[in-house]
């Protein structure tokens, strides 16, 4: 498949056309939504919430979150209770379950199918990189962009570092794809904050009240919490082995 860059260990591709190609020749994919499904996910789980994503803010999801006996996370625009905004779950109890629909983060990791599925951003980049390998050589990194207005991708600036604050801890041969992103990480590393703050979305999360979460977005490798897709939902790996 000319798409699939299945010649190099490491890949990289945009959306759910990116998951379609690679999940299904990759041993692991990670799925980067820097602002903010993966920083909110790392956030929480990283305090032992666990995450469930959902691709629909609709009736479906009340439903589904009852089925399970979970919160549903509040809109992104909400003020109170737990959201999209990482700084809404900085202080989440263990054990919480939390349905969290997104078009982006939520969607693509309900597409993954059998592949695990790791949700990696700027915050543990280096430690979702060493746990992905554990499965394999062949790792997939999939940034997840955001949305236009119409419903098509658009390629996000965030997420095409969080892909290579990641791609650039893995060992492997890289595809173009994949050096693009660890060029474009290495341009911008030393400071992060300064252009996620001028990018789009930050600049979008910013002018809505939302600073705090493109700070939070923005710590680089300060956390060895690596949220692994288990059983619908993402826990902090490391409750796994205990």
């Amino acid at each position: 498949m000319i798409f699939d860059q299945a010649e190099f260990a490491l890949r990289c591709e945009w959306g759910q056309q990116g998951v379609a190609q690679l999940a299904p020749i990759s041993d692991a994919i990670i799925i980067v939504d820097v602002l903010s499904f993966s920083t909110a996910t790392e956030i929480a789980t990283n305090n032992g919430a666990i995450i469930y994503p959902y691709q629909w803010r609709d009736d479906s999801a009340i439903d589904y979150a009852k089925s399970l006996k979970a919160e549903l996370s509040k809109g992104r625009m909400s003020q109170e209770g737990y959201s999209l905004s990482p700084a809404s779950l900085t202080k989440i109890p263990t054990g919480t379950k939390l349905v969290i629909p997104s078009p982006n983060g939520s969607t693509l990791t309900l597409l993954t199918g059998k592949t695990p599925t790791i949700a990696g951003c700027l915050r543990n980049s280096e430690a979702v990189a060493k746990f992905a390998q554990k499965y394999g050589s062949r790792i997939a990194v999939i940034p997840a962009g955001e949305k236009w207005e119409d419903g098509t991708l658009r390629p996000a600036f965030e997420d095409l570092i969080g892909a290579g604050a990641i791609l650039s801890c893995l060992s492997g041969s890289l595809s173009p794809e994949a050096e693009t992103a660890i060029v474009a990480f290495h341009t911008f590393q030393n400071n992060l904050l300064t252009f996620l703050k001028k990018c789009s979305s930050g600049k979008e999360l910013i002018d809505k009240g939302y600073e705090l979460d493109v700070e939070l977005a923005a710590a680089f490798n300060i956390s060895d919490c690596v949220p692994l897709f288990t059983e619908n939902a993402y826990i902090n790996s490391h409750s796994i082995n205990r």
